[in-house]
């Protein structure tokens, strides 16, 4: 298995030519073997190729910190693996719909985005050029039976929130199963980036997920700097570390209250959504922004952190802790808030795993993974956060995990704080390298980040790969809606929380 894979480090680059290209028979079993063995699939893509496509898996080891890619050159049809590796399901759904390859044997073969192929006339569904694509149109998945009932949701939901699609089958309130389609955000973001990077390909990646500014920005950073042969310096990554983690706490503050308001209990809501506010603030006393834009950038970061700034941040940090502290433990106080979080939306351990869950999601459910530690990168290679798990797979796992990693976050800022390194916050970019491809992780806030790009001779971007977390995670909220009811639907989502347009690209 080890010998089909070249073998990296995160953040690394490496000559295209260096990748093994394998027959695909060869290939898909490497990816059953690796996965066998304890690897995950962190990115499946397909790239255009005068051969055909050539699809490209690149797959992270717990275990040494180890990533590894190989690739394969396919013309029209490469078997479905998803049976027997389900967390390939939508990487091969996706690879149909971009480049027209119809992966055969998928036993739930659908569009994601709904749109057209990256490579004209070819139509992993036979649509032709003049069939109008639209979002959400297709077959979905029914349950028969008599009293057996669907319920559709969305795409337009109340409040100003993202557009998806949800289709329910109920029996009374029972849940059955329930379908996710999104794509009504699909804005073409990485076949635009053909040809880049451009002067706005930086603006792009801080709104590829728009609450997750920092990480994006981070990953696409280091996948630069790994093409430039150029090094962040120290305070510049010490600054990054930061910025990720005021951005976790802000959004796992957001979240504890929206899992409160949810069951309706409105004083911890109340206050996190002010907490989380305060967090959001911070940021832009780094950097101007309350979601972190302009600060990030390849070679270190825009904007330095001064000793007023700092200061001041740990003045806030302290206050922020205590209140979040306080509105927090009101929840574990709550006899009626507990009995709705536990024991709803459960998903086993053994579902996350073979669906691939990252993050939060993937904790909760007892599997102990996370970026920062596992595939260490910028100042976390110097300085570990401590990776919390749970074990009980419900809400409930969902919002704790939220709090103590909201703990060690607290804590990390303090530390990193006092003792920021000297020197300079950002190192000038070198020119990138041609034939080359480099892959970098980051630990978003909501899971595990991989961009994967690609090099043309000219040091041009000839395929731009992006996985936000919730690329892995929705089939997890569909799998934890099975037996509930349709009601614990809001509550459900909420505690995955996961991005549309983070999903959609």
């Amino acid at each position: 298995m080890k010998s089909r894979l070249h073998t990296f480090y995160n953040g690394q680059a490496l000559p295209v030519a260096s990748v093994p290209m394998l027959p695909i028979e060869d290939f898909l079993q490497g990816i059953i073997d690796a996965v066998d063995h304890g690897w995950r699939v962190s990115s499946f893509f397909g790239a255009p190729d005068d051969d055909g496509v050539i699809l490209y898996c690149v797959l992270s080891f717990k275990s040494g910190g180890l990533m590894g890619i190989m690739g394969s050159v396919v013309k029209e049809t490469f078997p479905s693996i998803t049976p027997l590796c389900p967390q390939l399901h939508l990487f091969e759904r996706e690879i149909a719909e971009q480049w027209g390859l119809v992966p055969e044997g998928h036993p739930w073969f659908k569009p994601v985005r709904f749109h057209r192929s990256y490579r004209p006339g070819s139509d992993a569904w036979g649509r032709g050029p003049e069939a109008e694509i639209l979002p959400g149109v297709m077959d979905f998945f029914r349950v028969e039976g008599e009293e057996v009932h669907e319920v559709a949701v969305g795409p337009v939901h109340a409040g100003v929130i993202e557009p998806g699609h949800f289709r329910f089958q109920c029996h009374g309130e029972q849940v059955f199963h329930l379908e996710i389609s999104l794509g009504y955000q699909h804005r073409g973001i990485e076949a635009g980036l053909l040809g880049g990077p451009f002067p706005k390909t930086l603006f792009q990646m801080e709104t590829v997920a728009g609450d997750t500014t920092v990480g994006h920005a981070e990953a696409h950073s280091m996948v630069i700097e790994a093409l430039s042969g150029t090094l962040a310096p120290a305070r510049g990554e010490a600054i990054r570390g930061i910025a990720l983690e005021l951005e976790r706490l802000a959004n796992h503050t957001g979240d504890l209250g929206a899992i409160a308001g949810d069951v309706g209990y409105l004083p911890t809501a109340s206050f996190c959504g002010r907490i989380r506010g305060d967090f959001l603030n911070m940021t832009a006393l780094l950097c101007g922004s309350r979601f972190g834009r302009g600060l990030v950038r390849p070679g270190g970061v825009g904007f330095d952190c001064g000793e007023t700034q700092r200061d001041e941040l740990l003045t806030r940090l302290e206050a922020a802790r205590q209140d979040l502290e306080n509105a927090v433990q009101l929840l574990w106080d709550t006899p009626s808030v507990m009995a709705r979080l536990e024991n709803t939306g459960k998903v086993s351990q053994e579902a996350a795993r073979e669906l691939g869950l990252v993050g939060p999601a993937a904790r909760a459910c007892g599997l102990n993974r996370d970026v920062r530690r596992d595939h260490p990168f910028g100042i976390f290679r110097m300085s570990q956060i401590p990776v919390m798990a749970s074990q009980s797979g419900d809400v409930y796992a969902r919002t704790l995990l939220r709090w103590l990693e909201a703990e060690k976050s607290l804590d990390f800022l303090n530390e990193q704080l006092r003792q920021l390194p000297g020197g300079a916050h950002r190192n000038p970019l070198k020119s990138m390298a041609g034939g080359m491809v480099a892959a970098a992780m980051t630990e978003g806030w909501r899971g595990e980040i991989c961009h994967v790009a690609v090099t043309d001779e000219a040091g041009r971007f000839s395929r731009y790969k992006i996985t936000d977390p919730s690329f892995h995670n929705w089939t997890g909220l569909a799998m934890a809606l099975r037996g509930e009811q349709i009601s614990d639907f809001p509550l459900c989502n909420k505690s995955f929380n996961l991005s549309y347009c983070g999903f959609d690209l």
